[in-house]
């Protein structure tokens, strides 16, 4: 979240209409309207008193109600840049044949810093404007009267502000956020075991304002549907976020960090899951305390209130069964009447540094993804635990070559098939026990592989 998602000011026409008490002969040069006026700029649940633009424009429109140029000067007090008041000036041409004299403009508000105090000084929201409206020094003498009234309108839109000083409000922020880790939709059956690891949230506040917040659900849902909440005393429970320290060059957000471990939760079953959807909720509150910081609150444009999640976990696994399955089209054409392939085999070569087996099969699907036929690798992929010290690696490779045999009877309707599956069971055997353990997997641990083809074909000529 940043400011943008915090404060918006909507589109907002100020409107000055100026009707003569009395009817009254005007000389030229003469001044008619001297108002200074104050209007509240609808920002629901904020009590700005400083802001500074990073964007925006006014559309100014003036209505001359006289038979002679008028000259309007606006000034807005409080809005400079560099310093500079904000002061335009304008010409209006006279009133002719019943319709109102015209002028507009648009001025680029980029860079302008805006004291809404008021004219008190101690107030919020509140525009100052000050509009002086005078006849032509050069033109005629004219008559004013109450039927004359002079209209002078600013918009304010597109406006988005870098910088605000003031009350924020009790702004509640709520939502559950879906993601998907779709590598896991290749998840088929089996389990897998994680060592103890640690899941941490960090909340790092850049807004000079008060926090609190609380996760309301964390859960994940599987590839067969089976869901798990995390659960523990981080989750449901209200915490508190700081306010950031220093100011527009030394801003240092806090940090909030929220833990999740094997002592204090079921991270480990959570992430054993092997959830594809995940949920987080939660709740945000500024100031929940209220104005406390007598709207002293501040936003900077590098103000951010962000999450981020990290990962502890050790290089250890352990799989019992773990099956994984991925999907692939394809399109063979054999013509039985010139060159075909007549049987032949697919030869994976591998150097395995992983403490993981796998047994590999390739299913052959039509159309309607009914099983055409299915090849077994001749053997499993072996285990690192099964290989080598590799003293140039240092840690244990173990090489395999496994042969998928492609015989006549697969290949005779190899046509029908429009996609292949492959699919691996994953174990973590030690070879002493015989058992699927969790196994330490070594620091630059690697899986190589080539592919060969042995292919009998044959021609017609």
């Amino acid at each position: 979240l940043n400011i943008a998602d915090l404060i918006s000011i909507p589109d907002t026409t100020i409107h000055n209409q100026f009707v003569p008490a009395a009817t009254l002969p005007l000389s030229p040069g003469a001044s008619f309207v001297n108002s200074v006026e104050e209007q509240l700029l609808n920002i629901p649940d904020v009590q700005l008193k400083l802001i500074l633009l990073k964007e925006g424009f006014i559309d100014v429109r003036v209505e001359n109600p006289l038979p002679t140029t008028t000259i309007f000067n606006v000034q807005l007090p409080g809005v400079t840049k560099n310093g500079v008041t904000f002061s335009q000036q304008y010409q209006a041409p006279p009133k002719s044949g019943g319709n109102y004299g015209v002028v507009t403009e648009t001025i680029d508000l980029a860079g302008y810093e805006i004291d809404l105090r008021g004219i008190s000084g101690g107030d919020f929201n509140l525009l100052r404007s000050q509009i002086t409206v005078s006849t032509d020094p050069g033109g005629a003498s004219v008559t004013i009267t109450p039927s004359d009234i002079t209209n002078v309108d600013a918009t304010f839109r597109d406006v988005k502000i870098s910088y605000a000083k003031g009350y924020f409000g009790n702004q509640s922020i709520t939502d559950t956020t879906d993601f998907n880790l779709d590598a896991l939709n290749s998840v088929a059956s089996g389990l897998i075991d994680l060592p103890a690891s640690v899941i941490q949230f960090h909340l790092e506040n850049g807004l000079k304002v008060n926090a609190s917040g609380k996760l309301t659900t964390v859960s994940n849902e599987n590839h067969s549907g089976n869901v798990v909440a995390l659960s523990g005393a981080n989750v449901g429970t209200n915490f508190t976020i700081n306010q950031a320290t220093g100011s527009w060059s030394t801003l240092t957000p806090s940090v909030k960090v929220i833990e999740f471990n094997s002592t204090n939760s079921n991270i480990e079953q959570y992430l054993e899951n092997l959830g594809v959807l995940h949920k987080v909720g939660y709740e945000m509150k500024l100031n929940p305390w209220g104005n406390v910081s007598g709207s002293n609150d501040e936003i900077f444009p590098q103000s951010r209130l962000s999450v981020r999640v990290t990962a502890n976990m050790p290089m250890k696994i352990g799989m019992d069964n773990l099956i994984l399955k991925d999907t692939f089209d394809v399109a063979i054409n054999q013509d039985p009447e010139k060159t075909r392939i007549k049987s032949g085999e697919l030869i994976l070569a591998a150097s395995n540094a992983f403490p993981i087996s796998g047994e590999i099969k390739i299913h052959f699907l039509d159309e309607n993804k009914t099983l055409l036929n299915t090849v077994v690798g001749s053997q499993i992929l072996a285990s690192s635990l099964t290989g080598s010290l590799n003293t140039d690696y240092g840690f244990e490779i173990a090489n395999s070559e496994i042969t998928f045999s492609l015989s006549e009877a697969v290949l005779s309707n190899i046509d029908n098939a429009k996609s292949i599956v492959i699919e691996t069971k994953f174990n973590t055997i030690n070879p002493l026990t015989g058992l699927s353990e969790q196994q330490s997997i070594p620091f630059g641990a690697f899986l190589g592989v080539k592919v060969k083809t042995r292919l009998t074909t044959e021609n017609k000529f």
